[in-house]
């Protein structure tokens, strides 16, 4: 095995995984009805456009309406959607792709890389397709066909350090890092990457201040250096990092298309300095003359003398002139924009947008590594003369669609690669999250037992007091063995889900709140958040469903998330309730092999959990029967029985 192989098979798994979700999308697109595509949400029809803009470098914005469906609809902000006309047989004939910015119950605004709509917009008919979008799998495959043929230059260098196949070098640091803000290992996190000439590794477990660190540590690079990159896999991470960024006084570019960035970050946006640039409003009123004077002079005559062409010729060359000097003004403004940036923030594949990609950087930070795809995080590393990796390789892995893929290890990320092969970096090892209790189980399976509790958080619960006993314990897990609860499938989906269970759990949160209702003043009741998990989909649109039903959770819903383990990455919530959903006399759990997700839904609880599952089912795992028999050390452990709702 070498370099130039791993990456020879990673191009292969690109390919199957793009073959993969090409199928999926196109399935949809080709073999569903018009009907089951606008009940599935994926679909508009019919939408009129009901105006339209010229916008940063002359995209066109349009605001479309549907005017047909009240329902629901899986359409949002960032996605790639396309207008579409049908055919006479039905079938979809012309497209025009774009990217959605903004979008409500019944209209959204589409962002087209064109200045003008082509002529087939005016026949009618129209129609928006969510669409699959490959532009991820080219950036991909061009940075490692990139890094194939790196030779004799820092890529090449990178490549082999970050693989495994060199070892990488660390400075001794002339002086003593201790930020008086961090702790001890963050500090000795801080030192580890201000050391590192090649690359630095931060392993932060869940709730140890790895955002806190990574910032610091930015911070402290800016001192040597004059523009850093910093970038994620997804937008959300990449907005928080932005956030952090800027409050305190750094001047951050954020690149990215305006639709798939954070409202609140917007001025802050790379399209937000251009359009604030004091030179914009001339470019753009430079184009704008143009364009009317172009059209003036190719406005249609009846009669067209020697003397009428002469002037149109100057017109259009004038028109000419000044788009060309329009054009040279936009590119003083972009290059002046991110010149003047201190640190710029992107996802891993935003960094591959044209004005970034002959740059280079003296440092790329890199966070949530753990859930990005190898050849995505090579898109900045081809950018780096250093990389400093952030994450956790015991959460949520990168998503795979192809189970080829998956067997051929795709969803093993740079990330882990580097912390197995390497043996270097420094892990985060003061929680401020979690009640130690909750902690406990997963510091001990995924983190060599090495985390501690905070003392801010160590016996934090929701409540002391003798009469709300479900409030004083931060741990319980609900065995419903024996009870007849018994998964069912939903056809329409095959996702599994488990009604009595899900009640169960339901009726325990309501019990929470009415004994939170006694203990706690009523500022501090409507203060706590609560976090309702489960593996499967079909559970989660259950459990949705049923809230109603219950009297106090209705009247705290604003307070209430119920969401697929996916959906709570990153977050955290005063309470967590878990509803695991297998019970059959076969013993097959399905999603929750996956052992990494449940890390993710059992350490988003800061003061309560409640985890609600058959053990006559789960505990063939090793996993869960260690869980089980943690929840009975620590007297967590309880039946269904004891709960006589």
């Amino acid at each position: 095995m070498n370099s130039k192989t791993e990456i020879n098979h990673l191009l292969r798994m690109i390919r199957l995984e793009r073959a993969e979700e090409v199928r999926r999308s196109q399935e949809i697109l080709d073999n569903v009805s018009l009907e089951e595509r606008r009940a599935k949400g994926i679909t508009w029809h019919p939408v009129v456009i009901t105006h339209e803009e010229i916008g940063i470098g002359e995209q066109l914005i349009l605001d479309i309406e549907r005017t047909k469906g009240e329902g629901g609809h899986k359409f949002s902000q960032g996605q790639s959607a396309a207008l579409f006309i049908n055919n006479a047989e039905g079938r979809r004939d012309k497209m025009l792709e774009g990217v959605i910015k903004r979008v409500r119950r019944n209209d959204l605004q589409l962002v087209i890389k064109t200045d003008s709509l082509p002529d087939w917009i005016d026949d009618g008919n129209l129609g928006l397709d969510l669409l699959y979008d490959e532009t991820t799998y080219k950036e991909m495959e061009y940075a490692l066909n990139r890094l194939l043929v790196a030779k004799d230059d820092r890529l090449a260098e990178l490549r082999e350090i970050i693989l495994g196949y060199q070892k990488p070098y660390f400075e001794k640091l002339t002086y003593q890092i201790n930020f008086p803000e961090l702790n001890e290992s963050q500090n000795k996190a801080v030192s580890h990457i201000t050391s590192a000439r090649d690359v630095a590794i931060v392993h932060g477990p869940p709730g140890t201040g790895k955002t806190t660190t990574l910032i610091r540590a930015i911070r402290h690079s800016m001192h040597e250096q004059s523009q850093i990159l910093v970038a994620a896999p997804s937008n959300t991470a990449v907005d928080l990092l932005t956030e952090k960024l800027v409050e305190y006084g750094i001047h951050v570019v954020r690149m990215g298309h305006p639709a798939r960035v954070d409202q609140s970050l917007w001025e802050h946006t790379f399209d937000a300095r251009v359009e604030s640039h004091p030179d914009y409003k001339r470019m753009k009123q430079l184009r704008k003359d143009a364009h009317k004077l172009k059209q003036k002079a190719l406005k249609y005559k009846r009669t067209f003398n020697a003397e009428d062409r002469e002037a149109r010729r100057n017109a259009l060359k004038e028109a000419k002139d000044m788009f060309y000097e329009a054009r040279n003004i936009e590119k003083y403004i972009l290059n002046n924009v991110l010149q003047k940036a201190e640190v710029i923030t992107a996802t891993l594949v935003g960094s591959a947008q044209a004005m970034l990609r002959f740059q280079l950087y003296d440092t790329v930070f890199i966070d949530e590594a753990g859930q990005a795809l190898e050849p995505a995080t090579w898109i900045p590393i081809s950018r780096a003369k250093r990389v400093v990796f952030a994450g956790d390789h015991f959460q949520l892995p990168p998503t795979v669609k192809s189970l080829e893929a998956k067997r051929g290890d795709f969803d093993v990320s740079l990330f882990e690669k580097c912390v197995k092969r390497l043996k270097i970096g420094e892990m985060l090892e003061t929680q401020y999250r979690m009640n130690e209790r909750i902690m406990d189980f997963s510091s001990d399976v995924f983190y060599q037992n090495r985390l501690k509790a905070a003392e801010s958080v160590r016996h934090h619960v929701l409540s002391n007091s003798a009469e709300a006993f479900l409030l004083q314990k931060p741990l319980d897990f609900i065995d419903t063995a024996g009870s007849g609860y018994e998964e069912v499938v939903k056809s329409s989906s095959l996702s599994k889900y488990n009604p009595q269970e899900a009640h169960l759990l339901l009726k325990y949160i309501h019990q929470l709140y009415e004994q939170m209702e006694v203990a706690l003043p009523m500022e501090e009741v409507q203060a706590v958040s609560v976090g309702i998990i489960s593996p499967y989909m079909a559970q989660v649109e259950f459990l949705t469903d049923q809230l109603s039903d219950y009297p106090l959770l209705e009247k705290y819903q604003k307070n209430i998330s119920v969401k697929t383990v996916d959906g709570f990455q990153g977050q955290e919530r005063d309470v967590i309730g878990i509803s695991l959903v297998r019970s059959n006399p076969d013993g097959e759990i399905g999603f929750l092999k996956d052992i990494r997700r449940m890390n993710v839904a059992m350490t988003r609880a800061k003061k309560k959990l409640v985890v609600v599952g058959d053990s006559a089912t789960i505990a063939q795992n090793d996993f869960y029967k260690q869980f089980l028999e943690y929840a009975e050390m620590i007297e967590s452990y309880k039946t269904v029985w004891e709960f006589a709702y």
